[in-house]
């Protein structure tokens, strides 16, 4: 029994992850809407000193993905997965991760930022954003 109820977790999790990226693709403007094909899943957790932000992205050149911060609140993440050159003439059986243009507009939680880092840990992009120190209040 636990193994079905684990089962239709996992779908159920899976449903709202794609009904997700869907509403993001429905608000995006429609000039951008034909360029972007589909969207990363991304994880947000905040630390008492910094937001890091993992885009699940396995075959894409990290090097070449774009992140950016807008108006200060938005992190978008942007780039292109294609397939290898030696695979382009290849028989396709099954084909799940999805190809072309990506984009990701992520929320991010208020406050500002000092310092923005990217790396690279297991097929994911990684960026951290170092929280700006609160300025300390005097006591009149």
């Amino acid at each position: 029994m636990s193994d079905q109820h684990d089962w239709m977790w996992s779908e159920a999790l899976q449903m709202l992850a794609r009904a997700e990226r869907m509403h993001h693709q429905m608000f995006l403007p429609a000039g951008r809407r034909a360029l972007v094909g589909w969207a990363p899943p991304v994880d947000v957790l905040e630390t008492e000193h910094e937001v890091l932000v993992l885009a699940a992205l396995p075959g894409v050149d990290l090097a070449n993905v774009e992140a950016a911060i807008e108006n200060g609140s938005m992190l978008v993440i942007a780039g292109q997965r294609v397939l290898p050159p030696e695979l382009r003439t290849a028989t396709i059986h099954r084909l799940e991760l999805p190809q072309g243009r990506f984009e990701r507009r992520v929320p991010l939680p208020p406050g500002r930022y000092e310092s923005v880092r990217r790396s690279e840990a297991n097929g994911c992009l990684v960026i951290s954003l170092t929280k700006a120190a609160k300025p300390k209040t005097v006591n009149p």
